[in-house]
């Protein structure tokens, strides 16, 4: 484990999030996944966040009005990140605490259980890229390398070695790669 629990399950939640945003590179062709409440809901219960869910129709473009702000922590620098983090700490008037719930273990909350969804995702978001600023480790906040995928990528693993988002992009990539070797191979003989 690179962070803490909290802090992993935080930015994937911030990524799951970003992730719902249509592509903006050429040759993306992914849809908004975060139009309906419904689909805010099916987000709600893959992430497990807690607390107040009003299920209607502010409360998903709040959430959605979020979602440019969060993808900052993938494409700011340090002190754009640090920016963005004060920033949305500053007005949720943040007050971070220790509790201990569902089996999780001691983690780290800092707004109310009845605060607005957004609100709650954005401070989630902010709290675990505090973590991710004061280890170094800013570097392992991804784009996805694919040439036609804007998604964000969170790399966990020990080497460092995340290139892809969770969207199949690495399944493309290596295919495309294998046909390319096999071409060169094939006009080679």
């Amino acid at each position: 484990m690179i962070f803490t629990h909290d802090t992993e399950v935080a930015l994937e939640a911030a990524a799951a999030l970003v992730n719902t945003m249509p592509g903006s590179v050429p040759g993306d062709t992914s849809a908004d996944t975060l139009t309906t409440v419904g689909q805010l809901e099916a987000l709600f219960a893959a992430q497990h966040w807690t607390g107040r869910f009003d299920r209607d129709g502010r409360e998903l473009a709040e959430v959605r009005a979020m979602r440019p702000r969060l993808r900052g922590l993938w494409e700011e620098g340090e002190a754009g990140v640090v920016e963005l983090v004060n920033t949305l700490l500053a007005e949720s008037r943040a007050v971070p605490q220790l509790v201990d719930h569902d089996d999780v273990g001691w983690h780290i909350h800092a707004t109310a259980p009845d605060a607005p969804l957004a609100q709650r995702m954005a401070v989630e978001a902010a709290i675990a890229a505090i973590d991710v600023v004061r280890a170094g480790e800013l570097g392992r906040l991804r784009i996805c390398e694919a040439h036609d995928c804007d998604d964000v990528v969170i790399d966990l693993s020990r080497n460092r070695s995340r290139r892809f988002c969770e969207g199949g992009c690495a399944a493309r990539a290596h295919t495309a790669a294998y046909r390319a070797r096999a071409r060169r191979a094939a006009t080679e003989a």
